[in-house]
């Protein structure tokens, strides 16, 4: 069916500086892409991968480059032809999934084959800062059931920071996120000094490419691919070397596709995440569809910007939820 099609960049402020290793977010572009049928629209919003240089310009230009395949009725199956991973497909993949469930009356839950959604315990992140100000952040999270910390690849002020956070909420699971900050030599002194603190999950240690120097390591915390599992290509490369991948709708192009990455992590025996970039409910509904199928859970994105659409994501009692209302159907 034929559609028309707009495309927005928008601009989110946080609400404080979010470090992690090598970068400091502060504000964020973002592309909003409209689709509309002539009774019905879709909505999709990416921020794109940073540290692929894929920004809210060049996504803007592939978007615009596809405009008119997309504007003469493009499904889903050809847009992954037509546009490779990354933060383009993803925003139009998304608009599409929820313009295909407005059309057919449905939610995109259903037209994905899922059974009804429920809430999802979150983790809620603290970015990478001094002992003591991690801490009090993770004080401040009192509902979280769940915890993320940023490290920076130092290793004795990172194992400081995660000492002091468990003392802060010695209760909680607690991952934590090295955003490729260390080397294969220094792996072993990182997990023998978080295993006291009862870790449960390491992600992405070394730096992408440098996946083979995880070959046969043996590791007493599950480790997560997120920059080294980008797209479906990606998960084969990483048996052997992780447990985990963590799926990202910018990295892989769209709800399709991290389905499918979903799936097939599944079938060949890895566990799966679901994680965000800096984005707006709008950006998290369509990942916390996926997040059904999911083991772990990272959407609290919304939760650092200064302001966040309207209807939200609500987070309550350590859980996110997210209603048809918010993106997805027609059912409220």
């Amino acid at each position: 069916m034929p559609m028309k099609m707009r495309v927005a960049v928008e601009k989110l402020r946080l609400s404080a500086p979010f470090r992690i290793s090598g970068f400091v977010f502060e504000e964020q572009d973002v592309v909003v892409v409209t689709l509309e049928d002539g009774r019905h629209q879709g909505r999709g919003e990416a921020s794109g991968v940073y540290y692929l240089g894929d920004t809210a310009q060049t996504m803007v230009a592939a978007i615009e480059a596809a405009r008119t395949a997309i504007e003469n009725g493009i499904d889903r199956a050809a847009l992954q032809k037509l546009l490779p991973p990354g933060g383009a497909r993803n925003a139009v993949d998304c608009a599409l999934w929820e313009l295909d469930a407005r059309h057919l009356g449905t939610t995109v839950w259903e037209l994905a084959g899922l059974p009804a959604p429920k809430p999802l315990v979150t983790t809620f992140t603290l970015g990478a800062d001094e002992p003591a100000v991690m801490a009090a952040g993770a004080r401040k999270y009192a509902h979280a059931k769940a915890l993320k910390l940023k490290l920076t690849g130092d290793l004795s002020v990172d194992l400081a920071r995660v000492r002091a956070v468990r003392e802060a909420r010695p209760e909680v699971w607690m991952g934590v996120d090295a955003n490729q900050g260390y080397s294969i030599d220094a792996l072993d002194a990182l997990i023998a000094g978080v295993q006291p603190a009862n870790v449960s999950l390491l992600e992405q240690p070394l730096k992408r490419g440098r996946e083979a120097d995880l070959e046969g390591f043996k590791s007493p915390i599950p480790i997560a691919a997120d920059e080294s599992a980008l797209s479906l290509k990606d998960v084969p490369g990483l048996v052997g070397r992780f447990d985990v991948v963590n799926i990202k709708l910018d990295k892989c192009g769209g709800l399709t596709e991290g389905l499918a990455m979903a799936h097939e992590a599944r079938r060949i025996g890895l566990r799966v995440m679901v994680g965000n970039m800096v984005g707006t409910s709008l950006a998290m509904a369509p990942a916390f569809v996926l997040g059904q199928l999911c083991d772990v859970v990272d959407l609290d994105g919304p939760i650092f910007l200064a302001q966040d659409r309207t209807p939200s994501m609500t987070y309550a009692n350590g859980s996110a939820w997210s209603g048809e209302q918010v993106w997805g159907g027609t059912r409220a």
